[in-house]
């Protein structure tokens, strides 16, 4: 089969606008939403016991990507290509997500014993895992179920409904306690994700239709599903892990400090992530013509984005000072990792954009096992980094891991798109390799 993306290119241009447009003003609310909540709860808790949450955070979010086991990623790819499979494939992420979370939340509570301070609440551990692992996880796959077929009005408004109950639950605690522990911010964003995770259940039986519920997955699906979710576990650890370990092996004030630093370098990001929501699904079309048609894709996505990412980062540089005025004077370190910082998001440019091209073209299990290889590094650097440099050697070695992942996803892809047979998807490689 000859694939030719100039073929589609108008419609994944007219559907790309349509719905970078509807995620962007989503992202927009939601960046002002999540501005004003970090903000209030940063100042609220203090240094220490934001370093304490945002540690637990970082360890649930290892196992947060297993919750679902990849299912709604599947249901994207699924019913992109094909919208009569909607049914099912939902059903299967809902009861996936159901019992696979079920099991993961008492390890994560387990293993928090270990890799976390003993000051540290198990029942925060409970809370933050319960909300991430399951509530979470089910507002995702609904915002998933509308992703999958363009309507990313609703998508963006599942994303902004879930930040705007997180700032109502920081309101109501703060008027109820100006300085509360990390366990009572733990109960209030339990709360509001649990809310938020039915409305969402119920919106979508409402809009979409109900799922029919199954377990069954034919064994390609089960193994793609499994290198999406060990591919997302290792971005976390590379990404969120080096808080979990500065709170086990240096001071939850120090976490703190490099936690806020690296939760404004998200929030700026969130114009980049609107728009790789927005082409993820037309990634996982394009991907019948295999990783040279997705690569075509992605090229000029990269360029616009990097533009974007160079003009952030430089603003990072240059207003990084304000935020002790912003946030208290317990983070005036915090402008130092910013700055050190201040080159992810245009790192992360290139590797996202490229991680999805090799997901849309089949390639999971070689992103997955590329995205282990630089959380392997990420862990064993910081355990030599962090004892010695405390939270700049947290920065250095995210600088490092970023910079690795984007080498390495870049070569990887370019290797493929130079082996890949003109017009052949990578199915049909594989297909024609097995009949040989």
């Amino acid at each position: 089969m000859l694939f030719k993306l100039n073929t589609v290119q108008p419609l994944l241009k007219s559907s790309l606008a349509r719905n970078t447009g509807w995620m962007l003003m989503g992202q927009g609310l939601r960046l002002i939403i999540q501005a004003v909540y970090f903000t209030m709860i940063a100042r609220s808790l203090g240094a220490a016991k934001y370093g304490a949450f945002v540690g637990v955070v970082g360890l649930v979010g290892i196992f947060a990507p297993f919750g679902s086991l990849g299912s709604g990623y599947l249901l994207i790819k699924n019913v992109a290509r094909d919208p009569s499979q909607f049914s099912g494939n939902w059903g299967r992420a809902l009861a996936t997500t159901f019992l696979s979370s079920s099991v993961l939340i008492g390890v994560a509570a387990l293993l928090s014993r270990f890799v976390l301070p003993i000051t540290i609440p198990v029942r925060l551990v409970l809370l933050v895992a319960a909300s991430d692992l399951f509530g979470f996880s089910i507002t995702e796959i609904c915002g998933h179920a509308f992703l999958a077929f363009d309507r990313l009005k609703w998508t963006a408004s599942i994303s902004v409904l879930l930040s705007a109950s997180r700032l109502l639950a920081a309101v109501i605690l703060i008027w109820m306690n100006r300085s509360p522990s990390a366990l009572e911010w733990g109960e209030f964003y339990f709360g509001s994700t649990s809310i938020v995770a039915l409305a969402c259940l119920i919106t979508t039986l409402v809009m979409l239709g109900a799922p029919a519920f199954s377990l069954a997955r034919n064994s390609a699906e089960e193994r793609e599903g499994f290198f999406i979710s060990l591919g997302k576990s290792a971005a976390t650890i590379y990404n969120d892990l080096d808080k979990t370990m500065l709170a086990r092996l240096s001071t939850l004030e120090a976490t703190g400090i490099y936690g806020a630093a690296y939760r404004l370098v998200d929030v700026s990001f969130s114009p980049v992530a609107s728009l790789l929501v927005a082409a993820y699904p037309n990634f996982m079309r394009v991907g019948v013509g295999g990783i040279t048609a997705t690569l075509q894709y992605a090229k000029p996505l990269i360029l616009h984005a990097l533009g974007y990412a160079t003009l952030v980062s430089l603003a990072i540089l240059a207003g990084a000072g304000i935020v002790p005025y912003v946030l208290g004077g317990e983070y005036k370190l915090t402008v130092e990792a910013l700055r050190w910082l201040a080159v992810l998001p245009m790192l992360r440019v290139v590797h996202f954009f490229l991680s999805d091209a090799l997901a849309g073209a089949g390639y999971q299990g070689v992103k997955a096992c590329i995205q282990i290889g630089v959380a392997v590094f990420n862990v064993l650097i910081n355990l030599w980094i962090i004892p010695a440099y405390s939270w700049r050697g947290a920065a250095w070695s995210s600088i490092a891991s970023d910079a690795l992942l984007a080498c390495a996803i870049g070569a990887v892809a370019l290797t493929l798109s130079r082996r890949s047979p003109g017009g052949m998807s990578d199915a049909e490689v594989l297909e024609a390799k097995a009949e040989a």
